[in-house]
């Protein structure tokens, strides 16, 4: 078996004289799309900080087998690791092209390697925007005008532009209409059948599950399930607890 892209043992974060993370422990494997569910107030968002350095941590983060104790965000970023926020945040003073553009600032004198060069860069933003043809419309529109929809399509081509070896989700749902979350969430499968590793954090247990290779149910602080994404999809306490269904048939 080839060994994790991340492996958290033992994680515990507290801040504010909260334990909001006691003891975790998780991984995602090379290929993998794996969703951390629970309702809101978990420790789901709380643990992604943690892994990108934005919150101090007890116990081991390795990342790409090496592990990330009191290394800062921008080397972790450099080294492969992308975040798509909660919220977005986007560039809002920067137009659609200048965020794209920034999310490959990591690759930018990163050796001579063709995948950094000018032309491989304009590449990938075209590849972006073939993604989500909605942000070639807006090429030249300040971020901060957008709607909350394609402000997520420009928070996600911009991670996607670092060409992460690992790529963070957190709620890509949230505050989004139907038809813009099943759009989101086509990307994110292509993302991850392209070969990207993917931990997406969200609420929408069913479609999260409905994408994911492996799923792990998050409660106060807490892991208390994990398994494969279709065995959760049909586990009765998951379907009754995150699915709004009582579980029975």
């Amino acid at each position: 078996m080839l060994e994790p892209v991340l492996k958290v043992t033992s994680l515990q974060v507290a801040y504010g004289g909260i334990q909001a993370v006691k003891g975790i422990d998780f991984e995602v494997r090379p290929g993998e799309l794996v969703t951390l569910i629970g309702a809101n107030g978990a420790g789901k968002t709380t643990t992604l900080k943690a892994l990108t350095g934005d919150l101090a941590w007890s116990g081991q983060i390795e990342l790409f087998g090496e592990s990330i104790q009191g290394i800062p965000t921008h080397t972790l970023v450099r080294r492969g690791l992308a975040l798509v926020p909660e919220g977005r945040g986007v560039f809002t003073r920067m137009s659609v092209i200048e965020n794209l553009q920034m999310g490959a600032f990591s690759r930018t004198g990163a050796g001579n390697n063709a995948a950094n060069s000018a032309a491989e860069i304009a590449a990938d933003i075209e590849r972006m925007l073939t993604l989500f043809p909605r942000l070639r419309e807006r090429t030249k529109q300040l971020a901060g005008t957008m709607s909350g929809g394609e402000q997520q399509m420009l928070a996600m081509s911009r991670a996607l532009m670092g060409r992460p070896r690992l790529l963070l989700l957190d709620e890509p749902s949230m505050g989004l209409s139907p038809i813009l979350v099943e759009k989101i969430f086509d990307v994110i499968r292509t993302v991850s059948a392209a070969g990207t590793p993917i931990l997406l954090v969200e609420q929408n247990a069913r479609l999260a599950l409905g994408c994911a290779h492996r799923g792990y149910v998050m409660e106060s602080g807490q892991i208390t399930l994990t398994d494969a994404a279709s065995v959760l999809l049909n586990d009765a306490r998951v379907r009754s607890a995150y699915l709004g269904e009582d579980g029975a048939g």
